[in-house]
């Protein structure tokens, strides 16, 4: 793999972890916003893997369709697309994120996570 998609990998991977350990600590907004990341951030290693320029937007469903991700995985990416604003702008973002609704963000971080490395 290529330096520097490694190190958005990386930064991938521990993005995940982070989102576990806020999910664990009860900060579901939080936890969500860092499943929005790690996918950001995996979507833009595969990016630099495939010979791609780095493209700077919070955009998953923008980036999955770039690498043709397939229509179930642009799905997630929508649903964690919105999480950014969300959880990112106070004048926007007042939603109040729930166990059940962060832990479905998290399952689909690790399975898009999951996908990409594969893939890389």
């Amino acid at each position: 793999m290529k330096e520097e998609a490694e190190r958005w990998w990386k930064y991938s991977e521990s993005d995940v972890k982070t989102a576990k350990y806020l999910f664990e600590g009860k900060k579901y907004k939080d936890a969500s916003f860092y499943c929005q990341q790690a996918v950001e951030k995996a979507l833009k290693a595969l990016l630099l893997k495939r010979g791609k320029k780095i493209i700077k937007v919070h955009d998953l469903v923008k980036l999955a369709k770039v690498l043709n991700l397939g229509e179930e995985l642009i799905k997630d990416c929508e649903r964690l697309s919105i999480v950014y604003i969300d959880t990112r702008y106070p004048d926007i973002g007042t939603k109040q994120y729930t166990k059940n609704e962060t832990s479905e963000d998290i399952k689909i971080a690790k399975k898009v996570v999951k996908w990409i490395k594969k893939n890389l």
